[in-house]
This record gives C-alpha cells, sequence and structure tokens, in this order.
C-alpha cells in the first residue's frame, strides 16, 4: 500500500514522527508540494495525505490507483469532494483533536485585544517604563471583560469550549448557529439571530466552516452595526471575513479591534489591508499548532487509515457523492 503526504511539514516539522501513519504502508512524505508536482509525486498512491495542498478534479483524474484521502485537518475544502466522490474516492477528514488548542488560541486573541500583554512588554523592553513620570503607564485602553458579551458564531466543539473559557471570564454568552444546537447543561446561553449578535456582542468570535455560502459574509453592513468598542476574533476560516471591509471599519474606528489567527490567502498576500489596519492582531495560522494537538492529529489520522483498510471506514465528509464500495482489497 503505497502512501504518500504531500504537505507534512506543518504536522511534524520535527516532533511529531510518522512512525504511527508508516505502519500501515510504503510512506513516502513530502514538507511541502506546488500545484504541479502532485501528480508526479502521488504517482501509484492509494492513499495520499493532504492538509493545505489542492486536490481537484483535473488532479484527481490524472490519479488511477488512488483509493483514499485523507485530510490532515478538519476543514477539507482544499479537496474537491464532489469529484473525488463520483470517482469512488472517499474523502476523510480528522473532526475533533485541537478543540482545547483552538479555544486556548482564541482566548488568548482576546486576552491580547483587552490587556494588550505584547505592546506593554515591548514597551518595557524598550525603555519607554524607564522614561515614565509615574509608576506605572499604558499604550492603549485596558478593557476587563468580566460582565461583557461574549458573542459565538458557530457553536460547534470548539465555539462551545471557547464559550466555557470566556463564561469562566465572566462574560455571558450569546450563540448563533445556523442550525439548531442543544445548550450544553453547564453553559447558560442567550440565543441570538446573526444581526443581533453583531449588535449586541462586546466580543465576537468566529468558529464556523467556510461553505459556499458564507465567504466573506462578515462585511461593512455587519461590521457597522457593532458597537465602537467591540473586539472581533477569527480563529476559523479567513475567507470568512471581508477584509478590505474590516481594515476600513479600523481605520475608521467603527471597533475597537480584531484579532485574527486566519487570512483569506496564506502566507498573506504582500497588499492585504489587515497587515497595516490599526488594533490588528494577526498570527500565523497556529492555534491548532500546539504539539499535544498535532500528536492527536496524527493518531487519528493513522486510526482513519487503518479504519479504510479494514472496510470500516470512518470520518467520511463526501458519502453523499460516493458510487462505489469503499475499503475494498
Amino acid at each position: 500500500m503505497k502512501i504518500v503526504v504531500l504537505d507534512g511539514w506543518t504536522l511534524n516539522p520535527g516532533d511529531n514522527p510518522w512512525d504511527e501513519v508508516a505502519a500501515l504502508g510504503d510512506l513516502t512524505v513530502y514538507d511541502r508540494t506546488d500545484p504541479e508536482e502532485i501528480v508526479n509525486r502521488a504517482a501509484g498512491a492509494e492513499i495520499v495525505l493532504t492538509n493545505k495542498t489542492p486536490l481537484q478534479e483535473g488532479t484527481l483524474t490524472r490519479m488511477p490507483h488512488l483509493r483514499l484521502i485523507a485530510v490532515l485537518a478538519t476543514g477539507y475544502n482544499v479537496v474537491d469532494v464532489a469529484a473525488a466522490g463520483l470517482l469512488g474516492i472517499p474523502v476523510v477528514n480528522v473532526p475533533e483533536y485541537g478543540t482545547a488548542s483552538v479555544a486556548q488560541h482564541a482566548i488568548a486573541l482576546l486576552l491580547e485585544l483587552s490587556n494588550r500583554v505584547g505592546l506593554h512588554g515591548d514597551a518595557v523592553r524598550h525603555g519607554e517604563w524607564l522614561q515614565s513620570h509615574d509608576f506605572c503607564f499604558s499604550k492603549s485602553p485596558l478593557t476587563e471583560l468580566t460582565g461583557k458579551r461574549f458573542g459565538v458564531v458557530g457553536f460547534g466543539r470548539i465555539g462551545q469550549q471557547t464559550a466555557l473559557i470566556a463564561r469562566a471570564l465572566g462574560m455571558e454568552i450569546l450563540a448563533y448557529n445556523h442550525r439548531p444546537k442543544d445548550t450544553p447543561p453547564d453553559l447558560p446561553v442567550t440565543w441570538v439571530d446573526l444581526q443581533e449578535l453583531f449588535a449586541s456582542a462586546d466580543v465576537v468570535s468566529l468558529h464556523c466552516p467556510l461553505t459556499r455560502d458564507n465567504g466573506g459574509f462578515v462585511n461593512s453592513r455587519l461590521l457597522s452595526s457593532m458597537k465602537r468598542t467591540a473586539f472581533l476574533v477569527n480563529t476559523s476560516r479567513g475567507a470568512l471575513v471581508n477584509e478590505w471591509d474590516l481594515a476600513e471599519a479600523l481605520h475608521a474606528g467603527k471597533i475597537a479591534g480584531a484579532a485574527l489567527d486566519v487570512l483569506s490567502r496564506e502566507p498573506h498576500a504582500p497588499d492585504n489591508p489587515l497587515i497595516s489596519a490599526p488594533n490588528c492582531i494577526i498570527t500565523p495560522h497556529i492555534a491548532w499548532a500546539t504539539r499535544e494537538a498535532r500528536q492527536r492529529l496524527m493518531s487519528a489520522t493513522a486510526a482513519n487509515i487503518r479504519a479504510f483498510l479494514a472496510g470500516k471506514p470512518i470520518n467520511i465528509v463526501n458519502g453523499e457523492f460516493l458510487t462505489e464500495e469503499l475499503g475494498r482489497d
């Protein structure tokens, strides 16, 4: 069984061995793969693993031996799942591995917006405290979160975990989900529509998947409805946000700040307007990347492959498109 990993560096930069996957077949790992290299590198592969390397219809039709695509992530929009299904190729993902890590990062971003620890730490390091006439000084307004409203857009595992931490900080939880969700018994939640959430929340935190219908939904209309003192946090998908509209809102002071771990293009385009926008904190898509989360992702990927080889595939995301029996020897 030939297994090829197209972009393995982010999952294993040296501290997260491929041993569990290697035990399941003849494994080749590439750190990174350009689109024009995919077909050549995956030639003869029956199982291909990808994180962000795109597998679109034109590529998939040139991979006749392919039997399984394993996405090294929860989001799978990098794969044309419909085309794969029509070719009889199941696509599997890892739906739960980074819940705690992503929620932790979302709250870290919020705390940076509210307390600006990094900003003030850098100021001390650069000697600004020495120049102060008082025993303390601040370079940015500081915000107490207790009693504020924390709005969660997308109330799945990560959204709920983030809300639990926000609740522990004394915040009131507002939630919106495009499909009804049960309210966790230990988490008081007020359900509101999307417009009300943006208008009422002191913090809006995005935790929804990117679909064909919601790209750029955080636009000037919703941003203009937010409080001028409100923060936007996004650890989900960059393309959920209209970046030009957000940059304009920040420059105009329509909201107090934004903190993002994701952008519409990664690495970002040189002219991305958010790079120079005021009160905008950007981290390089690392919310998922704690060692603990990456170890869970590696083990879950191996489990996905084992289940497929046993003829009982799990975590299939394109079942509605599949036209052939799965797990055949």
